[in-house]
This record gives C-alpha cells, structure tokens and sequence, in this order.
C-alpha cells in the first residue's frame, strides 16, 4: 500500500510537467513598461493601442509563416546554456538541471548536463523526460502540428503593444480543435520581423484528471537576426500535489550560419561545436 501511494505522484509529476511545458516549448512556438513578480515572470504593463489600419489576419498569418520558412532555412546550428527549475509558488527550488543545448539542423539535438541540484526523482521524471521529448520531436520521432497557423488557429486582432524593446502586435490565439498540443491565449508578433515575441496561454484542452490548471508563458529574444527562446514559465495546479512551478532559462548563445537573413555571406563561427 505504501509504494502504491509513493508512486502516484512521480507519476503526476511526469505528466504535468512534460504535457504542460512541453506545450510551451514547441508552440513554433524586458523594458521600461514591464514589471518581475516573485517568480520572475514578465508581466506587461504597456497600454495596448490601436491596430494600424488595413492589417488582416490573413495578412499576418502569410507574413509570419514566410518569415518563420526563411529564418529556420538560414539557421543551421546553435548552442545554449539552460537552466530547468521546478519550484514552489514561495520560491522554493525542489529541482535543478543546468547544462547546454546543442542544436544542428535539421533534426538534431542534444543536452549536455553541467550541474544538478535538488529531488533525483523530479529531475529524473520530470526534467529528463521534457528534455528528452524535446530531442526527439526535433528527431521527428514524435509529431505534434502546434504550429500557429490557419490549419490551427484563428487569430482576433487586438492592437499594437509594447513588449520590452520589440513594438508588437498582440492578438488572441483561438484553436480550432480540443487538442492538448494547441493553446488558447494572447500572442505578441513583432510588426517588423513578423516573428513571435511572446506568448500567454493554458492548454487548449485538459490535460489529465489531476491537473485542475495550467498557464505558461515563453518570451522570446532576438539574436543575430533569429528569435530565440529566453524564458519559459509554466504554472500547473495539480490534485493531491498542490502548486508548482517549471521555469527554463535560455541564455549564453550562439548562432551560426553560412548566409544571414539579408542573403549576404557571413563568417561561421565553427567554435561552437
């Protein structure tokens, strides 16, 4: 009776962490008028303005996915440090995994470990397993279409905002189906690069029985020219567990590539790898 009740919430860890960030991670998926909670998370204060006349749907979607086509043509390999952490809402970290992501296009990717601190258990079926489903979706050993696109999403127009150095414009993202891989949120799309600056949202369906809520929220940054993640932060209330916190810090790039998104040469750095 004791190891069934000891397994039961390894097992919730698992899967809400996993569903729930992994939402967040594969949606392509701070300046003066933004302020940090507790826990870190960017929380927009600038007004929301009005939209410039004559923009679409239609339009921005046909922009962003023709930017999104050329960026990821021209981005051949980069690495990144990570920092996961899972924490309480009182700032608590229970687990953290510290190393660097190292991508090469198209398909591959791994994770270097450099420090670990905290719970083996949550490291190992929480953190791993997200890590893990990142590397092999990249594989294409798992598919999951949570593109923000038409066949996935319509877009309501709100207005232009200011998010940290990037004007944007924000929108809300309404999924066609009930699909735990879709979302239901805002989206800030800066109005030059048509890239995504940041998005807000929870699942658009539920999860699992044991998880009452979950909201993330991942912020982007541009470098070199290619929008890359900074930060992710997802929220999930679960049954019997309480409260807890995934946040996954981008930092420390660095981007390669043999031709820049204006088409003229650039040098690559082979030091990276």
């Amino acid at each position: 009776m004791l190891g069934r009740n000891t397994t039961k919430p390894n097992t919730k860890i698992r899967l809400f962490f996993v569903d729930a960030a992994f939402l967040a991670m594969t949606t392509f998926a701070v300046g003066a008028h933004a302020q940090v909670n507790q826990l870190g998370q960017t929380e927009l204060t600038a007004p929301l303005e009005p939209l410039r006349p004559g923009l679409t749907e239609i339009q921005i979607f046909d922009e962003l996915l023709a930017h999104n086509a050329l960026r990821a043509a021209t981005l051949l390999n980069y690495t990144a440090f990570r920092t996961y952490q899972v924490v309480d809402l009182k700032g608590k970290v229970h687990a953290e995994e510290a190393g660097r992501m190292e991508y090469r296009a198209p398909d591959q990717k791994k994770f270097v470990v450099m420090s670990e601190k905290g719970s083996a258990v949550v490291r190992r079926l929480a953190l791993n397993a997200l890590i893990a489903s990142e590397i092999e979706t990249t594989a294409g050993k798992q598919h999951h279409d949570s593109a923000i696109s038409p066949a996935n999403y319509t877009l309501d127009l709100l207005g232009e905002q200011q998010v940290g150095p990037y004007r944007c414009f924000a929108v809300q993202a309404v999924p066609k189906r009930n699909d735990k891989y879709l979302f239901e949120g805002k989206v800030w799309i800066d109005v030059e690069d048509y890239a995504v600056v940041r998005i807000e949202g929870h699942p658009a369906k539920k999860l699992s029985f044991w998880i009452q809520r979950a909201d993330f929220v991942r912020q982007y940054q541009k470098i070199d020219g290619f929008w890359l993640p900074q930060r992710d932060l997802t929220f999930v209330d679960v049954r019997l567990y309480g409260k807890k916190v995934l946040t996954i810090d981008h930092h420390d790039y660095i981007v390669n590539r043999s031709v820049t998104l204006e088409g003229s040469l650039s040098i690559e750095n082979r030091a990276a790898f």
